[in-house]
């Protein structure tokens, strides 16, 4: 900042009175001196640092724009580790390693400023003390294991590569993936990927609805639209998607991997099923199919009262994020879907009422099944204390995510099942517990 500019400043604060009549004008001549030294030759000196998007109708700007941005991410792409220099990179730290056993080398300070040393510039990154430090672990010998930095660079120099790849969709160049950025990116994924090559060309519309609505749901919870490419690498779901590369994945692997073939094809298929009168969307009772038919009516009806329906009806996509919701109750952004639902006043909270509103279905069912309701009064003493939120009479979804139980809370007001599962928990231990005895 300029010194003519800090003096004016200083003189629009000194100016500025604290009386409440005069404020708009001590403010607006304020705006004024600061705006007419923005015009002087003084102020130059200060960069721009916003550009206006050109318009769509301003095809040069918008073809300079983009050819711009490709550029640039070529220049960054050449400064990272090709394969051919990761396997050089891995000749050198094995020629400098030392080895405490057969299976595992190590490196010393002194090695590792070595190798940096004899480092062409794109190594140099990669051999900092900050490197050192973080993978040294404190270890007796003031040493690394080899392996375990190879990796460490691996690991960066696939994030940086990913982090281009994915700059590629990003049609307006701001950090962000839409929803239909984020389809094109898996689209042009699934060929690289051998777990998937058993999918039917009809069924890849669903396999990319149901990858990015994983995305989606746990990513943008507010329903903004889109993505952060920062928050893509860091939540480990593109780590799910390359898993699909191991054509020995294992199933039990590809049956806890969402992108798998096999968890796709289980979703749609479960829609497929209770889809009874085969139009493409899924009513009231057909959704109270889901699972083994234990969610109360109550619960199922508030479903589509705050979810987007079509005619009364929800879609393929509403679906996947009720499955999403349901099948990882543990997650904030789940808890944070399911507690709109359960709050039926809209207030930001659930009180008594709503507790004994929810639980009341959970007693029916549970006459309907010949069983012995229990009394409201001891469930929402049971509740209060798992949860003991800020407020004794009101529960806040601040409160069920910091209690780290808000799943088990959810589970007894809207699932029969997991109702039950709460309240014989001791049993089912002792059973699990006599279980690994024996074995």
């Amino acid at each position: 900042m300029t010194i003519n500019l800090k003096n004016a400043l200083r003189k629009c604060v000194e100016s500025y009175k604290f009386d409440s009549e005069t404020n708009l004008t001590h403010e607006i001549n304020c705006f004024r001196n600061l705006y007419h030294f923005k015009n002087t030759e003084s102020d130059k000196s200060i960069p721009k640092f916003y550009f206006k998007m050109p318009a769509e109708e301003d095809v040069m700007r918008q073809r300079l724009r983009e050819e711009a941005r490709s550029n640039f991410l070529q220049r960054r792409n050449k400064q990272f580790l090709k394969n051919d220099e990761l396997k050089e990179l891995w000749i050198l730290l094995d020629k400098y390693q030392t080895s405490l056993n057969r299976d595992e080398g190590f490196l010393n300070y002194d090695n590792f400023l070595k190798i940096r040393s004899l480092s062409e510039k794109k190594y140099k990154k990669y051999f900092t003390p900050s490197v050192f430090a973080k993978l040294q672990q404190a270890d007796s010998y003031g040493k690394i294991n080899t392996t375990s930095l190879f990796n460490y660079i691996m690991r960066k120099v696939w994030l940086h590569q990913t982090r281009i790849g994915l700059s590629i969709y990003d049609s307006y160049g701001d950090g962000y993936l839409k929803q239909e950025d984020l389809e094109n990116y898996i689209k042009e994924l699934i060929p690289t990927l051998p777990q998937l090559d058993g999918l039917e060309k009809s069924f890849h519309t669903f396999y990319i609805c149901t990858a990015v609505r994983k995305f989606m749901f746990f990513l943008d919870p507010l329903h903004t639209g889109r993505i952060r490419i920062q928050d893509i690498l860091a939540c480990g779901f593109l780590d799910e998607l390359i898993e699909l590369r191991d054509e020995e994945l294992s199933k039990e692997s590809q049956a806890c991997n969402w992108f798998s073939a096999s968890s796709a094809l289980r979703v749609y298929g479960d829609y497929l099923n209770l889809d009874k009168d085969h139009n493409g969307m899924l009513n009231r009772e057909e959704l109270a199919g889901y699972g083994t038919g234990s969610l109360t009516k109550v619960f199922i009806d508030r479903v589509f009262q705050e979810c987007i329906t079509f005619e009364g009806e929800i879609d393929y996509k509403t679906y996947l994020d009720f499955v999403l919701a349901l099948e990882n109750r543990h997650e904030p952004q789940s808890q944070h879907y399911l507690f709109r639902i359960l709050d039926i006043n809209g207030k930001g909270y659930i009180d008594t009422f709503c507790l004994k509103y929810f639980f009341k279905a959970i007693q029916e069912l549970m006459k309907m099944h010949g069983q012995e309701p229990v009394p409201f009064e001891n469930i929402q003493d049971e509740i209060f204390d798992m949860v003991k939120p800020a407020q004794p009479d009101r529960i806040t979804l601040k409160d069920l995510i910091n209690c780290e139980q808000g799943d088990t809370v959810i589970s007894i007001l809207i699932d029969l099942n997991g109702f039950w599962n709460h309240e014989n928990r001791e049993m089912m231990a002792a059973e699990t517990t006599t279980d690994i005895s024996r074995k």
